[in-house]
């Protein structure tokens, strides 16, 4: 890819999601402000530190890589003949549209809106709770390539490098790290 065709990769915002409490699913909203350093204002998962609830056990002073959780919409077509989803209700906090996001490389930057600078840390490493929300849907959300690697469909995670507002119909352009690619791991 050259360097012009590099940051002309763009999707878009189909909607925006917080809870300010440790539940599965976020309610959606007309807009979020993401902070630097910390994540989505007012989100329970905000924080220098891990805010998910197995993170804090492992270790409560591990830097959280989680600060923000996109999931492409495209995944809920892809499930939609067994499965109802809507934006927010597997967790995330901005849904997407146009992006494969799990094609993206780690440490992939999103602009998002007109400020918000957002880099990806890995994948979400979906949990026995997606089952509990419907049941069957984490076999759905992981899959195997040809190979047999795990394949993780339930979203990407990232770290807020700057801070802005962002709202359904907000643009998203994709600027590519420096070769080699490294591959998305779960975070």
């Amino acid at each position: 890819m050259n360097k012009q065709a590099k940051n002309l990769i763009s999707g878009s915002v189909l909607a925006v999601s917080l809870s300010s409490s440790h539940t599965f699913s976020k309610e959606n909203v007309n807009r979020i402000k993401l902070v630097e350093g910390l994540g989505v204002e007012g989100d329970a998962h905000s924080g220098l530190t891990v805010k998910h609830r197995s993170r804090v056990a492992q270790n409560p002073n591990q830097p959280n890589l989680r600060q923000v959780h996109f999931i492409q919409s495209e995944l809920f077509d892809e499930l939609h003949d067994r499965f109802d989803i809507k934006p927010g209700q597997l967790g995330e906090n901005i849904t997407t549209h146009g992006i494969n996001l799990l094609e993206l490389p780690a440490d992939t930057i999103l602009h998002v809106g007109k400020e918000a600078i957002v880099k990806i840390t890995g994948l979400r490493n979906p949990c026995q709770q997606i089952d509990h929300f419907k049941p069957g849907l984490l076999q759905a959300v992981i899959d195997k390539d040809s190979e047999g690697n795990l394949i993780r469909k339930a979203g990407i995670m990232g770290i807020v490098l700057k801070s802005g507002e962002i709202e359904p119909g907000d643009s998203i352009h994709i600027k590519l790290p420096p070769k080699p690619y490294r591959k998305l791991e779960r975070v």
